[in-house]
């Protein structure tokens, strides 16, 4: 009986390191294919024809399809984050400095991130659903066989309409944030809306504002790549629809983190 139980733990342990082997081999070989597939994507964006149009369409459906979503948030975050910080700058008598610190809390990192987050489960997983519909009603394959480039006119147009707009759209939940944070300010004490946006803006500088817009065209570069990329190799069946919209959320979210943290990192090193 023990030999039995050592020999099954044995077996059990042998499946446990396969599979985690497996795992790891999965992300490796996930990350080159999905390095390949921007290479692709890249060459696509200098290569004719350039479809504008589409571009401008994808444009618009994006942006106007986040816009109110990207508004709430940046709204709430600018009401909740103001009502948390005024009773702890209350205790040091730093009141004043309020519309600064939330200026430079939202802009710098709360804005980029959340906006980031926001488009990841909005537009990444709008993308992977849509382009994995068509790869799994051979939509694609049609394009391929009329003489329709699928990289240029289906991914690259997507990939460059989130790169273009995601940006626009942090700006947008800067703003709503700074509206929120006024109005959260007036609960408390009067403020006239100049002393506000002079207040906020005298501890904002470029250091603040050039990084924070640099990386979210990064944002919103991978959230578009990585939607593509779900979409495009979806397997066979309606279930990998589903599959490549939430594997797609879960990485282009992932992303967002790490590109945040590449970018912290250099900032403090600089």
């Amino acid at each position: 009986m023990r030999k039995v139980h050592v020999r099954n733990f044995k077996i059990r342990k042998f499946h446990v390191d396969e599979e985690v082997r497996n795992f790891y081999n999965g992300i490796f070989i996930d990350l080159g294919e999905l390095a390949i597939f921007t290479g692709k994507v890249v060459k696509q964006f200098f290569q004719p024809p350039f479809e504008y149009k589409e571009l401008i369409k994808q444009g618009y459906l994006i942006g106007n399809k986040s816009f109110s979503l990207i508004s709430v948030t940046g709204f709430i975050m600018g009401l909740v984050l103001t009502m948390q910080m005024n009773p702890i700058l209350s205790n040091f008598g730093a009141q004043t400095l309020l519309p600064g610190v939330i200026a430079v809390a939202m802009v710098r990192e709360l804005g980029p991130v959340i906006a980031g987050l926001i488009c990841a489960g909005k537009i990444s997983s709008g993308i992977g659903a849509e382009i994995a519909a068509m790869s799994v009603t051979e939509q694609i394959d049609a394009m391929e066989v009329s003489g329709t480039k699928p990289l240029g006119f289906v991914v690259a147009t997507r990939v460059l309409a989130a790169t273009v707009v995601v940006p626009i759209l942090v700006i947008f939940a800067d703003a709503f944030s700074f509206l929120g944070a006024y109005l959260a300010i007036n609960v408390f004490e009067n403020m006239s809306i100049t002393l506000f946006v002079n207040s906020a803006f005298d501890m904002l500088s470029f250091k603040d504002l050039i990084p924070a817009t640099i990386k979210t065209f990064f944002f919103g570069f991978f959230i578009g790549l990585i939607g593509c990329y779900k979409g495009y190799n979806a397997r066979s069946g309606t279930e990998s629809v589903g599959y490549a919209a939430n594997s797609a959320v879960v990485s282009s979210s992932l992303t967002v983190f790490v590109i945040d943290l590449i970018f912290v990192l250099i900032i403090n090193i600089l």
